[in-house]
């Protein structure tokens, strides 16, 4: 799977609008804005979990633990660029 950051940032927005079902357009979603947390989108520990299996199952990528998740999972830009990481690992 060949993606450039912009699609994969484009993804990533929808996968977290659809997947979590959130009420927001993807244009209001900063790329460099915490996902979970008060300042950012609000997510729990629960929609964590469930952005885990969306991720990898829509990127084909392993995120296999809470360490790498919480680095992973820090904004849309650093999600994006993980993803891009792994994919050109295999």
């Amino acid at each position: 799977m060949n993606n450039d950051r912009a699609t994969v940032r484009a993804k990533v927005k929808d996968l977290l609008i659809k997947g979590l079902r959130l009420e927001i357009r993807p244009e209001e979603i900063n790329e460099t804005m915490p996902i979970f947390g008060e300042d950012g989108l609000g997510l729990d520990s629960i929609d964590a979990l469930e952005l885990v299996l969306l991720v990898e199952d829509e990127f084909g990528v392993s995120i296999p633990d809470e360490e790498a998740g919480s680095q992973a999972f820090a904004s849309v830009d650093v999600l994006s660029e993980y993803i891009l990481a792994e994919q050109g690992k295999s």
